[in-house]
């Protein structure tokens, strides 16, 4: 039986982590997503996934910050309204644990991705909703989507690390 489940915006956050002046890091979440899971029923071994993320709700709690991450040196939202992310192969290490392939695309440049995933469980709420909640943490390398601005610094080393780290808390809900 073949079952959809879609993200659960207000229970879910999206994170990223990039090292700035190369001693400490800097943090933002993206506010604005949609995700959908297709299982077979609560056996998410061999599911598929689906997300888009709206490159202009980018938040690092910094107005100018966020501001220069959404202009042409970044993400350039204005153009490139969505990242988005296709899963080919969703794999399961043990009852609990997955790692999810798939490409993702910011800018017009996809590369694949694996992810590691826990599942957190499958459980109803008081108002009869069956949701699921997952973990996710994983990487890329911002240059290899054409995310390249930098600046050097006097005493060596970069402004921006080119690693950022991937990470969620998501929450999706089934559905009828």
């Amino acid at each position: 039986m073949t079952t959809t489940w879609n993200l659960d915006a207000a229970h879910s956050e999206i994170l990223f982590s990039v090292k700035h002046l190369m001693i400490s890091n800097v943090k933002g979440t993206f506010t604005d997503a949609t995700a959908t899971i297709t299982s077979n029923g609560n056996d998410f071994s061999n599911a598929t996934a689906t997300a888009s993320i709206s490159t202009a709700s980018v938040n690092t709690k910094n107005t100018d910050r966020d501001t220069h991450l959404k202009s042409t040196d970044f993400f350039d939202a204005d153009n490139f309204a969505h990242i988005n992310f296709k899963g080919t192969d969703f794999k399961a290490v043990d009852t609990d644990n997955f790692e999810l392939t798939g490409n993702l695309t910011i800018k017009d440049v996809t590369k694949p991705i694996t992810l590691q995933v826990e599942l957190g469980g499958v459980n109803t709420d008081p108002w009869g909703n069956v949701k699921a909640g997952f973990s996710f943490s994983g990487k890329i390398n911002r240059k290899d989507y054409g995310l390249t601005w930098n600046a050097a610094l006097e005493t060596g080393g970069v402004m921006v690390s080119d690693e950022v780290k991937l990470s969620g808390e998501l929450q999706f809900a089934k559905q009828a």
